[in-house]
């Protein structure tokens, strides 16, 4: 089945009772039971909801992966996922992740024993200087996040299996209609579905895939018994949002090379991050394991002091100030504030992300428009 078809159809019948044609949202906390323990697979929605349920085996479809599950929040699926570690484990990650998730390793999970190694992953061979007996895990995002670095995640994925680590990859910027990294090796695949996912900036959850059974089991117990699972209106949405998701990301990627072009040579940029130019580290990579280069971009304004890139920031007509990306809207962000705000600034500035980058989510307006704003507000 192609992956249009699977962002239609996939995990999604007409209901048995009524004949719709959308999965219902089953409003319900509980469920009757003909006996105890007849359950018929519902119980109590925390663990198990059939509006969920078909989202779950979408997500999974989507990602040619066997399990699926829905969280109320792409930390929350992160969190998870940590939960597998025990004290002394150690994680081998990237030196440009989302601010997020640089949070809850460092401000969270440190304080209960694991290490977090943060390494510049362009080059996957520095993974086994430093991997050892307690090292568990690889995370890694691609393009990251905000500066776009492109990460091998086949050669990647040939080291933790060397190794017996699991391999996680975050892959919310490319959406799983760009990367499937379960075909390149990964054990885990986590998005914050609030993004190209969902698509519509109107609702927050997260979701990991994967096809190891045991991983999914353990996965769904931390899943059951910590309770970060979406309700069933947030399902039904992320749902309704993944069956136009092969048409937005076309049109995000178009819009996004567009962009992408106006602003590399503009007088105002000095740098700009995109992973579909061909000077663009990793390019080569990025081409091999993605089918288009996305709709995000970030730049460095040029001689732009904090003032400055403010007021370009906050200048825009047609592309919105704020966090967040992926949805049909053209947004504006500034990490160093915004997203990656909790990352120390001598952190954060080694890998770029400066107090004059913006990060920029192309959305799929009629590009005229975009590159009008553009133009007027970095004037």
């Amino acid at each position: 089945m192609k992956f249009g078809t699977k962002a239609i159809h996939a995990g999604q019948h007409p209901d048995p009772s009524t004949g719709a044609v959308m999965t219902p949202i089953y409003q319900t906390s509980t469920y009757a039971q003909k006996a105890p323990g007849d359950n018929q697979g519902y119980e109590y929605s925390r663990g198990t909801n059939p509006t969920r349920k078909s989202l779950e085996d979408c997500l999974a479809a989507l990602e040619n992966a066997q399990y699926g599950l829905a969280f109320s929040s792409g930390m929350g699926a992160t969190d998870a996922v940590m939960k597998l570690l025990q004290p002394g484990d150690e994680v081998i990650t990237g030196n440009d992740l989302y601010g997020g998730s640089y949070r809850i390793f460092t401000k969270i999970f440190t304080n209960y024993g694991i290490t977090f190694h943060f390494l510049d992953l362009s080059d996957p061979t520095i993974i086994e200087e430093y991997v050892n007996g307690n090292t568990k895990m690889v995370w890694i995002e691609t393009p990251t996040n905000p500066t776009m670095q492109v990460v091998d995640i086949e050669a990647v994925a040939a080291i933790t299996k060397k190794h017996e680590l699991t391999l996680v990859v975050d892959n919310t910027f490319a959406s799983p209609y760009l990367q499937n990294p379960i075909d390149l090796g990964a054990d885990i695949v986590m998005h914050s579905v609030t993004k190209y996912i969902g698509g519509h900036s109107d609702l927050v959850m997260g979701a990991l895939m994967m096809n190891d059974e045991d991983l999914y089991k353990r996965l769904w117990f931390i899943y059951n018994a910590c309770g970060a699972t979406p309700g069933p209106m947030d399902s039904f949405l992320a749902l309704r949002g993944i069956k136009t998701l092969h048409l937005r990301m076309k049109a995000h990627c178009e819009n996004g090379r567009a962009v992408a072009e106006f602003l590399k040579d503009h007088p105002k940029v000095e740098k700009i991050y995109w992973p579909g130019f061909t000077d663009h580290p990793n390019h080569h990579i990025a081409a091999k394991q993605m089918r288009d280069f996305g709709g995000m971009i970030s730049i460095v304004l040029k001689d732009a002091g904090l003032d400055e890139t403010f007021r370009i920031a906050s200048n825009f007509k047609v592309f919105t100030l704020a966090e967040s990306l992926g949805g049909v809207e053209s947004l504006i962000n500034h990490p160093a504030t915004m997203t990656h705000g909790s990352i120390p600034k001598e952190i954060r500035e080694k890998v770029g992300v400066v107090d004059n980058l913006l990060r920029i989510s192309v959305g799929v307006e009629d590009i005229e428009d975009l590159l009008e704003d553009l133009k007027n507000a970095l004037s």
